[in-house]
């Protein structure tokens, strides 16, 4: 096997030899500002200098300053910026878990090729754990980056027309996070486990665990439940909750005799479980307390959308919003403490208008449904499109009107990029999660508007010439990179031209 004279290697192909350059994942990746985006997110993962410590010494010629070495805690090099861009990407456009997606990164040579390798590596780029951390240290206004730039590349290859941002759809949908259903029985069992677990941590001997009670209670509350034996069930869970509130009073006093320092360290502990056995006793929430519906997660609303299948639902709320046509998403964020959908109007149009920013685009005129009603005082610059203004509105916006029901980016987050149901921690991991979706669903968007566009035989070469200048390669390697795909060009007009010729004698 002759070796490649295009490569820089002797023993290896370039990826960009091994791969169409023609479909639509290899042209978006030449296409995406790179340079653009890890320039303004850098600045996140700037290392910070260290100096050691300064010990005067004396010797015979007098005071010596010595400085002491200090072990580095650097670890291993950091990954390229633009593979883990390209990663949180590739999981949420293809709807991958973070090991899925480490994995078959490692099996994908146009994955590589998108994350801006230049040869085939049979490894992994990353551990999963990594993507965790680069989502930490990114933020939320790093991922509105990462999805402001889909959109620019949107306007910039001609995908959608520019005048299409002003005119959006907004709505809004539940994020589930990834919790139990929440049941009494279930939470108070949770909180009896977590409160013998932090005394045992503390120190704390308890006369007694309850923990087969607590068990066999916990499964007895199910059983009731399900053959509608209501009073035997609020009995199994009236135990359960003296079991709960027993075990809290005796590790809040023995914490108190102990010390002030170990009783803070339960606080939060024998909090949440307070919380939990006040609101077993009661249907309604106490007065400025929130329910708790998770011991993981606090941030969690219980949601009634009045849908008939599912009447409540547990997580956080979000916006969205797309062009009116093209379905492009524009903005996606999350708003936590259940607010009414036309309270958070205005929030997300501020979102949406500095995303399309670069794009000199703004939106002036929103589409929505009936629950954004009464807040156009709130909304001075905007153009409030709804049912409800059926009679005050002009015979154009009630037939673009029709075109609100097309906000189908909803159902596909959820089906196809992974908004169906929220791992990350805490309220910050449900933003960036939603902001995330929102860029998977865009990059799913492209590479379906570049396919339906097509890329011709001269746009190739282009390619091929603009990815051999980024890569320091001469314009002679690029060119004899180029012979296979100049073979199929030839094929395809060929079929092209036999297929036109059949239809010609047809007619």
């Amino acid at each position: 096997m002759f070796a490649c004279p295009a490569t820089d290697d002797f023993f290896r192909s370039r990826i960009d030899h091994m791969i169409d350059l023609r479909h639509p994942l290899a042209v978006l990746a030449s296409r995406m500002p790179w340079q653009e985006i890890e320039a303004r997110v850098a600045q996140v993962f700037s290392r910070k200098g260290r100096a050691g410590a300064v010990m005067p010494d004396l010797d015979l010629f007098g005071e010596q300053v010595q400085r002491v070495s200090v072990a580095s805690n650097a670890g291993r090099p950091r990954v390229p910026l633009r593979t883990m861009i390209a990663l949180l990407y590739l999981k949420h456009a293809f709807n991958e878990s973070d090991e899925g997606v480490v994995a078959r990164w490692a099996d994908t040579p146009r994955w590589q090729f998108f994350s801006g390798c230049a040869y085939y590596e049979d490894r992994q780029p990353c551990d999963a754990t990594t993507l965790v951390k680069f989502r930490q240290l990114l933020g939320e206004e790093g991922v509105e980056e990462l999805l402001a730039q889909t959109i620019n590349v949107a306007v910039e290859l001609k995908l959608i027309k520019p005048q299409e941002l002003s005119r959006v759809i907004v709505d809004s949908t539940v994020q589930h996070k990834a919790i139990a259903h929440p049941t009494d029985s279930r939470l108070l069992e949770t909180a009896r486990i977590k409160l013998v677990e932090a005394a045992k941590d503390a120190g704390i001997h308890l006369k007694q665990t309850f923990a087969k009670e607590g068990k066999e209670l916990g499964r007895k509350a199910g059983r009731y439940a399900h053959a509608r034996q209501f009073k035997r069930m609020r009995r199994a869970i009236k135990r359960q909750r003296t079991i709960v509130g027993r075990l809290h009073r005796e590790i809040d006093r023995k914490a108190s005799a102990i010390g002030q320092a170990v009783r803070e360290a339960l606080g939060e502990t024998l909090n949440k479980a307070r919380r939990i056995v006040g609101q077993s006793g009661q249907r309604k929430a106490a007065d400025g307390q929130p329910k708790l519906y998770a011991w993981h997660a606090p941030e969690v609303d219980c949601i009634s959308k009045g849908k008939a299948k599912t009447p409540y639902e547990f997580g956080v709320k979000v916006g969205i919003a797309s062009t009116l046509k093209g379905n492009l998403i524009v903005g996606a964020r999350a708003f936590h403490g259940n607010p009414y959908d036309g309270h958070t109007l205005r929030e997300q149009l501020e979102q949406a208008t500095i995303l399309m920013q670069d794009s000199a685009g703004k939106p002036v005129t929103a589409f929505v449904d009936l629950g954004y009603r009464g807040v156009d005082a709130e909304n001075p610059d905007m153009h409030i499109v709804h049912r409800g203004k059926a009679k005050r509105i002009s015979e154009q916006d009630r037939r673009l009107l029709k075109r609100r029901q097309a906000i189908e980016p909803i159902g596909h987050l959820k089906a196809d990029h992974r908004m169906d149901r929220c791992h990350l921690k805490g309220e910050t991991g449900d933003r960036l999660h939603a902001v995330l979706c929102a860029a998977g669903y865009n990059i799913k968007w492209l590479l379906r508007m570049i396919a339906r566009k097509g890329v011709t035989f001269l746009t190739t070469i282009l390619l091929c010439l603009q990815q051999a200048s980024t890569q320091g390669r001469s314009w002679l390697a690029a060119v004899m990179g180029m012979r296979s795909w100049a073979a199929d060009g030839r094929s395809t007009l060929a079929n092209r031209l036999t297929f036109g010729a059949g239809r010609l004698s047809q007619a």
